[in-house]
């Protein structure tokens, strides 16, 4: 008795499942996280009419001062905890001996009294910043 062969034929389906589910499981993880992405102490940044500054160096390091004069860092602990003057310039001193050329910025409310931004600046240079650089929103339409 002589076996027939049955010759396969290829088959031309592809199981998207595992594909769908994958998509669904990132889907899930991107809703989750998006919203942690967005951290940080809420200010009202002054206005000024001045050219943004260039995408080159990613993660700077962020001083905010709140209207209540307090000092935010978005580098090292909580981001959302104020820090005292001390603080801030230990750890600003440490992220400047391992990054030296880590662009340094200064976030102050529009409504802050001037000299305590000045004086995050100066304790910013302290701790070995070379320039610091103030952010600032784009001037409104119409306002």
């Amino acid at each position: 008795m002589a076996r027939q062969r049955q010759r396969k034929r290829p088959m031309s389906e592809i199981n998207v499942v595992p594909y769908i589910d994958v998509m669904l499981v990132m889907l899930v993880i991107f809703m989750i996280t998006a919203p942690l992405l967005n951290q940080g102490v809420d200010v009202e940044l002054p206005q000024a009419d001045a050219e943004p500054m260039s995408g080159d160096q990613q993660d700077p390091l962020v001083l905010t001062v709140d209207a209540e004069g307090r000092y935010f860092l978005n580098i090292g602990g909580d981001p959302e905890q104020a820090i005292d003057a001390e603080t801030l310039v230990l750890r600003s001193a440490a992220v400047l001996r391992r990054r030296p050329k880590i662009t340094v910025l200064v976030r102050g409310d529009a409504h802050v009294d001037y000299g305590l931004v000045v004086t995050a600046m100066s304790l910013l240079q302290d701790a070995g910043a070379s320039r610091v650089g103030l952010i600032t929103e784009p001037v409104r339409e119409g306002g």
